[in-house]
């Protein structure tokens, strides 16, 4: 199939745009960000509402990673959104960020083989495309980072519970006040790993050709656009990262097929991480405008932003929003120290990262905070 190049006009990191039927203040988003603290039931707690608070001059934030069903966990105390506590939890959460004039989305996953007994009901394996073990870890509370176990593959007859499950989520985001829905299809994560030959080995209508690997991030995006609305709705694809033990022979037509496909239903963006996530971004060669070309939504990118790049990529039309992850855990006010070039916080050790309270989560300063405190320690003491 040809394709025509489109043409993206220029436009600028800091002005306003609409996003379906959201207006949005900036085009610098939050990216979803795993911080390991939600309290008993796996709902969040406090801290969230205020660290989600603290950073809603964000164009749009994008909440953490968040579990569709209790079968979809795979690290210890992240948050769900399927039960009445959870949605009551993150009611609270959208609530202080609307409070504050902000724009917030969740993001929806299934860990799929990425995740331990331990998480799962009675002891069970994880489930995955095919019963392939992951090459890679989860955090367990109170063990810290584990091999994630052996999964089975999921029955036939399962994959239709899987789709409601994260129908029903996004229909419990909306409950929760959440102005839309982000489905996590990168990663290695359950959809991504249906998508990829290398852990996708079935033989039946979810595997084999590129169209059958497809089927379930395609299936899953269509139901959760009839339930909230695709104007509503974001994608995440990872098309190169190798992250949880993710890999393909070729990407590029694997990919060039979900984003044309994804573009029939019309979700408001693509959240595209760009290589190898949190590492190289040309870690393996990589046409990503032939997937810019394929969608008519918003293109959102990732992966080692910082201040001259996002307003190249954006003023070059190349993408329309630019998500931030560890920039936004140290810096609350990311927007306005970006907008003035101001100094940046450094990232406090990895230690505060996953688990824990306030500290390294809800207790870096804004650059008036520590304007403030500066002024303080220089002001003279009178005997």
């Amino acid at each position: 199939m040809t394709h025509t190049l489109k043409t993206h006009p220029a436009k600028a990191l800091f002005e306003p745009m609409q996003l379906g039927a959201l207006h949005l203040a900036n085009r610098m988003v939050m990216a979803p960000l795993t911080r390991n603290r939600a309290g008993p039931g796996l709902v969040p707690g406090p801290f969230a509402v205020e660290y989600y608070a603290q950073r809603a001059t964000a164009g749009l934030i994008i909440a953490e990673a968040t579990q569709v069903s209790a079968q979809a966990q795979g690290y210890a105390d992240t948050p769900g959104c399927y039960t009445e506590d959870q949605v009551s939890g993150w009611r609270r959460v959208t609530d202080a960020v609307h409070a504050k004039a902000g724009r917030i989305f969740v993001q929806l996953w299934h860990t799929g083989r990425v995740s331990h007994t331990s998480f799962q009901k009675d002891g069970a394996a994880p489930v995955g495309p095919s019963a392939i073990r992951a090459k890679t870890k989860t955090f367990v509370a109170g063990e810290g980072f584990v091999d994630v176990s052996m999964p089975r593959a999921l029955e036939l007859r399962e994959i239709p519970g899987i789709i409601q499950d994260f129908r029903h989520a996004a229909r419990c985001a909306m409950d929760a006040g959440f102005d839309g829905v982000e489905i996590h299809g990168a990663h290695g994560y359950l959809l991504d790993a249906f998508l990829r030959d290398g852990t996708n080995h079935r033989t039946d209508a979810y595997g084999g050709a590129i169209e059958n690997r497809a089927r379930l991030l395609l299936e899953v995006t269509k139901a959760c656009a009839e339930a909230i609305g695709a104007g509503r709705l974001g994608v995440r694809l990872s098309p190169v990262s190798t992250a949880g033990d993710s890999h393909d022979s070729d990407p590029q037509a694997l990919f060039n097929h979900v984003v044309q496909e994804l573009n029939r239903i019309a979700p408001a963006y693509l959240h595209v991480v760009e290589g190898e996530t949190g590492g190289a971004r040309d870690s393996l060669p990589f046409d990503y405008g032939a997937l810019r070309d394929r969608f008519d939504g918003a293109w959102m990118v990732n992966n080692g932003y910082d201040r001259a790049m996002a307003m190249q990529e954006v003023a070059s039309g190349k993408a329309d929003l630019v998500s931030f992850g560890r920039l936004f855990i140290a810096n609350p006010d990311l927007v306005a120290r970006l907008r003035d070039h101001a100094p940046l916080n450094a990232l406090m050790p990895q230690a505060t990262l996953y688990g824990g309270g306030a500290h390294g989560y809800t207790d870096y300063p804004t650059l008036d905070q520590r304007r403030a405190a500066d002024s303080q320690a220089r002001r003279p003491v009178l005997a």
